[in-house]
Order: C-alpha cells, then structure tokens, then sequence
C-alpha cells in the first residue's frame, strides 16, 4: 500500500473527548492555561510532554538534553496523580526535575502549575503552548495527538508505536503528509534507525551488496510479562483499562505491537532499502495464544505471537519470521537476522559472514564507545529544526505498527491477512467517547474475566457481524 493510496481517505471523523474526573484519585478537568508561555532568550525552543510515564520522563530529559536553548514549558497527563508522582506506577514530574537537577538543567523547565494539563483533553492545552512536543501516550492516542499538533504547526517526538488499527495508520500518513507541507520535522521513538551498528549494517547490506539477495529474516522478542496495576475500588472500567493500558488492544496493540515493533521495524527497514518511508509486507499469517499464566482478569492480549510476514517481487519475495513471547521461564532473545544469498547478517552485534560461516564484516566500535541511540534521535531532531533540514519519521513509524497490527489479526483470526485489504478497511478499536465515565471497548464478563480472541472464530475487525476488539 503506498502513501499515494492513502491520500484517498476521506478526512478522519473527530472523536469526542471529555475533561474530567470519573472518581475520587481519577484525572481532575483540564487544569487552566495560561495564552502564552514566556520563557528566557528569543531563541528558544518550547517544548511540551504528554504522557508522563517512565518512557516519557526519559523521551524529555533526552530533548532537553539535546538543546541548551529548550524548555519545558507545559506538562500532560490523563492522570493528575502521575504527573504529580502520587499514583501507581508513577514517574510523574518530580524524578523528571530530580534528573534535571543532576544535570545541571534545572534552568530549562518553566514549568508552572497553570502549565500542568490533567483529562483525556489535555493533549491541547500542551500542544498549544509549544514549538516542539514529545507525545509518549498510550499508542492508541498517538494518531490523535500527532494529527493535533500537525494542525497546529508543531514539531513532532513520538514513541513507537504510532498507531494500533487501520484508522491510526491513515489517519498518521495524512499528517505525515500535512507535516512535510508544513516544514515540520518528526521523528519516531525506533532508535535503532539512530544507532551506528544499524546505520553501518544498512550500508552493507544496500551499498555493498555483502549479503547478496535477501530471501528471508528472522526477527525476536522474547522476554518477561510487564507491570499490571490492581483494581482499586471506585475505579470506572475506563479507568482501569487506561491504568493498565499495555494490555488492552486499543491502547497498545498488544505486545506484538508496544515491543516487537522494534524488531519488525528492522526488517520493513532492511528490506525495503528505504530509510524515509520504508517498507511493509503484503500479507501476514501465523497463530499465537495465551498459555495460562497470566488470569484472565487482568487483560485481553496474548502472550505469544508467531507470525509470517511476506514481502513481495518488489522486495526480493524475502519472507520475515515473527517471534515475541511473553511467558516466564522460556528462552529470551531480542534480535534480528537476515538471510541472503552470499551471507547472513546478525543485527545489533553487527557481523556478517558467509554461508559457510567465515566472518565478512564485524563492526567495530569506536573507542569513545557509540553515542545513545535515545539520545541521537533528539540530537538529530532538534538539529534539524535549528537547520531547516527535511526529517520525517512518521511513514516509517506508521507502515512498522500497522505491521505489528497486520500480525496480531493474524494470530487472532488464523487467517492470512492482505496487508492492502486491512488498510483500506479504515477500521478502529478505539472508543466514540473518551470519558473515564464512557463505556471502554472491551468489557470483562461477570467472573471479572476478559474473553481472549479465539483463532478460527474471531471476526475481523472490518467483518459487518465483527465487534470491535
């Protein structure tokens, strides 16, 4: 599907969002704001965080980092008790001015109270006040607040993944295409398109033809279960599904999607040759599950996925096999590896050799050590900021999480997926409302316990008799 196709959609529907606490400890309404935020020296660059998280609070210590001239003007959350540091699992702004403080940054942050945005509609507030934001969100937002700040004509940090259904990734490449209008620079928190050991790779594989033709990869994410936060009482459903927001698939994707797109972000990299736009495969099958240890209370997503992606004549027919789990006590591995007709490339330790196994290429690391890819992919967008150079990671961003979503209807349903058929579907998992009093997409039945997608029985999402899910 090319971007050229996308450009058909008609506009996106607005969704409704509501400001405003459900409960006693949910989010309090969008705080007041203030029209404008000075700051010291005409120079300087505005910047805003939504979603104060632990990725988050990393993402914007990283931008203030690569800019002596940046503040942080304006601060938002869903939650009020996380950007205080008050709620579960909370990072909130006070470890983010404590790392600011070791940093000898403190004079970076003006930050007062009335620049403190809490509600489902507080992505506003921020994006109105900055030049430049870093939206780390729930993934199931970022369409939404990406297409915000387009509108509004600001410069763009987003975490990965950008989008978990068809009406998030056209709904990103519009804005993808609004933004280059517009001069904006954009880049997508898939650091490894910012790490030396890739960047070489890339060369070798493409310029060098080290590796011959690709005919296939092998990509993995195997590690551990994360975080999940108890239900409390007086919580709304809403509330309990946005505090536990990894797993449910509006808001994440499920881990296929929050984690794995890492490594299929490579390979949609890799084999496409295309370091703008990248590439994406034309269909998808595989099979995945739940294996029991984990209740079924506590979300709906699986915790293991195996899918095969395939690519097409215009990448070389190449194959990508799929493996993230999620189960404790099974094999770890985070890694890529593509397969070519005079060689394999094994990613992140860089070597190349051939297929008998003799070394061709083992990258070296300076003796300073490499630069942090979280902190070059700041480094490079406020350089071209400062520049006026083209930077626009919004395609690729897109084109690898849908990916990601390509593979998860494929485990869900057993079924091979037409990447072509699922996009131009247009359709959403995501809410009508967003209230922490309105109805959440997926709702447990009596005993508590959220129905897991059966593959052979679960509907597409795009099937007239399918529910959202």
């Amino acid at each position: 599907m090319t971007e050229e196709n996308n450009s058909q959609k008609s506009q996106v529907p607005r969704r409704t969002f509501v400001a405003g606490a459900a409960t006693a400890g949910a989010a309090a309404a969008m705080l007041p704001v203030e029209m404008s935020a000075q700051v010291a020296g005409s120079d300087a660059v505005k910047v805003g965080m939504i979603g104060v998280g632990g990725r988050g609070s990393g993402a914007i210590v990283q931008n203030l980092t690569a800019n002596d001239s940046a503040r942080l003007v304006a601060v938002a959350d869903a939650f009020e008790d996380k950007i205080d540091g008050t709620g579960p699992r909370a990072a909130g702004l006070p470890k983010i001015l404590n790392q600011l403080e070791k940093l000898g940054k403190n004079d970076q942050v003006d930050l007062p109270k009335s620049r403190q945005y809490a509600g489902f509609d507080a992505y506003k507030g921020v994006i109105d006040e900055c030049d430049l934001v870093c939206i780390a969100t729930p993934p199931g937002f970022r369409p939404i607040h990406f297409q915000y700040a387009v509108e509004q004509g600001k410069h763009v940090f987003m975490e990965k993944p950008v989008c978990v259904d068809a009406r998030g990734f056209n709904q990103v490449i519009e804005s993808a295409k609004a933004a280059d209008q517009k001069g904006l620079k954009v880049v997508v928190g898939l650091q490894r398109h910012y790490q030396n050991v890739y960047r070489e790779a890339f060369k070798k594989v493409h310029e060098e033809k080290l590796i011959g033709d690709i005919v296939s990869s092998q990509v993995w994410w195997n590690g551990s279960r994360p975080w999940i936060v108890a239900r409390q009482p007086g919580w709304t459903e809403m509330e309990y599904q946005m505090r536990n927001w990894y797993h449910f698939n509006w808001l994440c994707g499920d881990h296929i999607a929050e984690q794995h797109v890492h490594n299929i972000d490579v390979m949609n990299w890799f084999l496409s040759g295309d370091s703008k736009m990248g590439g994406n495969p034309v269909v998808a099958q595989g099979m995945g599950g739940r294996a029991g240890t984990e209740p079924l209370s506590v979300g709906e997503i699986f915790d293991h996925h195996y899918v095969e992606f395939k690519y097409g004549s215009e990448h070389n027919n190449a194959v990508m096999n799929s493996q993230c789990r999620q189960i404790k006590g099974t094999w770890r591995r985070v890694a890529e590896e593509i397969h070519g007709s005079d060689g394999v490339l094994e990613l992140g330790g860089g070597k190349i050799t051939d297929l008998k196994g003799n070394v061709k290429w083992q990258y070296r690391k300076p003796r300073s050590g490499d630069p942090n890819p979280y902190q070059v992919e700041h480094d490079e967008l406020h350089a071209a900021i400062q520049n006026d150079t083209p930077l626009n990671n919004a395609y690729y961003g897109a084109k690898s999480s849908f990916t990601s979503a390509l593979g998860r209807i494929a485990t869900y349903s057993g079924q091979q997926i037409s990447w072509d058929e699922a996009v131009k579907s247009d359709f959403s998992i995501m809410p009508e409302e967003f209230s922490f009093n309105a109805e959440a997409p997926v709702q447990p039945d009596e005993n508590g316990n959220y129905k897991l997608a059966i593959p052979g029985a679960w509907p597409l999402p795009w099937a007239k008799e399918s529910k959202k899910g």
